[in-house]
């Protein structure tokens, strides 16, 4: 079953609101074997929507329009499939009952622009849930289809999943899943993964092409690494993971320790963040965070992820040359070097009693500091009086990317050191 999404709504052209509809449904088709090889995102004209659904078509069985289901002068999908179908719009005076029944629920008044919600292209009908005020259409059209849903996020989501992926289960022929596995990767860049996995990808380009033979993606993720997402399709579940775990297995031999996490959970779950505050908790273990150019950047990171507070005991933001000193025991003379930043480890460790300490100090910019170029960044890791230094080089790069930059480098250095000390 081919499958394509149209996302309505001028905004998003604008790019006032991110359009994070196609991207679930994407996914959410995917996970049960229905390709999707186009997205679409259209302005809030009646004749431009026409146009798009009429493509979409063209080329899909399947189109899953998203947004223009409101009560505005500008929500005009249903005018636009109506069109597309060559029929009139018809109010539903059943659907119009529910509509005024769930205002009143609400506590919420009804005006008559809400009316037009329970318009419906004549031989479609809408679903039965409802999640906001709008309800999703299913609308044949010829032997193909076109599932109208709203673009609030969480209404669209429950209205797919109560309604149009049933439907669509029920209508597509052979069924086949898909599955992936991604493996998150920290420290060599997009190429270097590339490379490190080229054996692989000549492999899999020169086998025969079956089902469930499985493609490697790479995606870059905003500072925080690299994803290599493994997918397998195959005629059901256990045929495709039987597949995936087969490459995942190959692929995580050739990249070794550049790996930090992997697994589909929720890709918050992934953040190298989240990692160390996890390893950190199985082995026991607190951590504390001295941080001059990141300016508490380091500690907002590991208090955004939940249950922070089982590992992390606070962090010295310590800015000035003389706090180093005297909170962090740091000795006079020139502050961004290795040995600085050892002190700084040490000290925090000791001061807030934490098991272990990281520690970050460099030129963030735009003005260079003690003769050093932003960019030159120390950063340590402790375990008590075992420290770990190294020096990272983001010359030429903006002032925030270096902090981020700074950040994430200091945690996979953090997870590295947890992962010598297992071995």
């Amino acid at each position: 079953m081919r499958c394509e999404i149209v996302a309505v709504g001028t905004e998003l052209l604008l790019g006032q609101i991110v359009d994070t509809n196609s991207t679930w449904l994407a996914e959410r088709l995917a996970t049960f074997g229905m390709d999707c090889y186009f997205q679409t995102r259209v302005g809030d004209n009646l004749a431009r929507i026409e146009q798009t659904l009429r493509l979409a078509l063209s080329r899909a069985d399947v189109v899953i329009v998203c947004g223009g289901l409101g009560p505005t002068q500008d929500d005009i999908t249903r005018q636009a499939i109506a069109n597309v179908m060559s029929v009139p719009l018809q109010r539903d005076p059943t659907l119009l009952a529910r509509i005024k029944a769930m205002f009143h629920q609400r506590g919420r008044p009804f005006t008559d622009n809400n009316a037009a919600q329970a318009d419906v292209p004549v031989g479609a009908r809408a679903t039965e849930a409802i999640a906001g005020t709008a309800p999703g259409l299913i609308c044949p059209v010829g032997e193909k289809h076109i599932y109208a849903l709203p673009g609030v996020p969480w209404e669209m989501r429950a209205l797919f999943e109560a309604d149009v992926l049933p439907d669509l289960l029920l209508r597509r022929g052979d069924a086949t899943t898909i599955v992936s596995h991604t493996l998150y990767c920290l420290g060599p860049g997009e190429s270097a993964i590339a490379a490190r996995l080229a054996p692989r990808l000549q492999a899999l380009d020169a086998a025969p092409k079956t089902t469930g033979n499985p493609t490697i993606a790479f995606l870059a993720s905003d500072f925080s690494g690299i994803r290599v997402r493994i997918t397998a399709k195959a005629a059901d579940a256990e045929k495709a993971r039987q597949v995936l775990e087969k490459e995942a297995y190959e692929a995580r031999a050739l990249l070794g320790d550049a790996v930090f996490s992997e697994g589909e959970d929720d890709p918050v779950y992934h953040l190298p963040e989240a990692v160390v505050l996890r390893l950190l908790a199985e082995r026991g273990q607190t951590l504390a965070v001295a941080e001059s150019l990141t300016g508490g950047g380091i500690g907002a990171r590991l208090t955004s992820v939940a249950g922070a507070s089982r590992v992390f005991r606070g962090g010295i933001v310590a800015y000035a040359s003389d706090v180093k000193s005297e909170l962090l025991g740091v000795p006079p003379g020139p502050v961004i070097s290795e040995e600085t930043a050892a002190h700084m480890a040490r000290g925090v460790c000791r001061v807030l009693h934490a098991d272990v300490g990281l520690a970050a100090t460099g030129v963030a910019g735009p003005d260079s500091q003690e003769g050093v170029p932003p960019g030159i960044v120390c950063i340590a890791v402790a375990f008590g009086d075992d420290v770990t230094t190294r020096t990272l080089n983001f010359t030429n790069r903006p002032r925030e990317q270096i902090r981020i930059l700074t950040a994430t480098f200091l945690f996979d250095m953090l997870r590295r050191k947890i992962r010598g000390q297992s071995e």
